[in-house]
């Protein structure tokens, strides 16, 4: 009885553990050097948020403000109260322009009323489009549907990118990276999706950690997200959100 006593505690204690790493505030900062007219971008970029509330503390010690913010999919699930999914943009909008891409959970709230929140709040969504930043450079935010819909297009995503732009591909699910590689031209691209395998017994996961590395050439960054989904726990995919600070010199 004693050891089924300590076991139970033990599991406990893990339990408590894994949802204090699942609530934890980390904000990865990253680095990218392009060739181009002088000058320097920053994006913010969090995905995956779900349930979760946004930390206000988090985003108040966000040094300045931002080129864009980009919220890469799955903000909100069938789960999520509206009121934070107003919470939630009240405190990324007022960090820069704000733009949504489509992850495969975020119509469960019912699209009309997630685009209608949207525009509320001034956030710009992103599907089979792109985007140019007013900057001294051409520079793309470029974005597809979500790959559920199997109505996302890459042409249309590059439409309007012209050979020497500049370009920032996002796709809430990052497994389409490779075929966008293959035929289009990106700076940097950016997924989220997977939560790094949400819960992982050391190397081992469902999915790949999250990592910010060259694949092929291209800087990808690829978020563990920053909620979780079915259970509020984490262990060994640590929540995330990004600043990507972009330097652009030499033509």
């Amino acid at each position: 009885m004693i050891y089924f006593g300590l076991f139970v505690l033990v599991v406990i204690a893990f339990l408590l553990y894994m949802l204090k790493v699942a609530h934890e505030n980390n904000v990865l900062h990253h680095q990218l050097l392009l060739k181009g007219e002088q000058e320097k971008i920053r994006l913010f970029f969090i995905s995956d948020t779900h349930l979760r509330k946004i930390n206000r503390q988090m985003i108040e010690q966000l040094d300045g403000q931002f080129d864009a913010v980009i919220i890469g999919g799955d903000f909100a699930d069938g789960r999520t109260p509206i009121q934070r999914i107003h919470d939630n943009l009240k405190l990324l909008t007022p960090l820069g322009p704000t733009y949504f891409v489509w992850g495969n959970n975020d119509r469960e709230v019912g699209e009309e009323r997630l685009r209608s929140i949207l525009q509320e709040h001034g956030v710009q969504i992103i599907a089979n489009d792109a985007v140019l930043l007013p900057k001294n450079n051409r520079f793309w935010l470029n974005a597809i549907e979500d790959t559920s819909t199997m109505k996302y297009s890459f042409d249309e995503a590059f439409a309007k990118v012209e050979e020497k732009d500049l370009v920032v591909f996002i796709s809430h699910n990052p497994g389409v990276f490779a075929r966008v590689r293959a035929k289009f031209r990106a700076d940097l691209m950016i997924g989220g999706h997977l939560h790094g395998g949400q819960i992982r017994i050391g190397p081992y996961g469902v999915h790949p950690n999250g990592s910010y590395r060259e694949r092929e050439g291209v800087m990808t960054l690829v978020s563990n997200g920053y909620g979780t989904t079915l259970l509020p726990f984490r262990l060994g995919a640590r929540p995330q959100c990004h600043i990507i600070d972009i330097k652009i010199s030499g033509k």
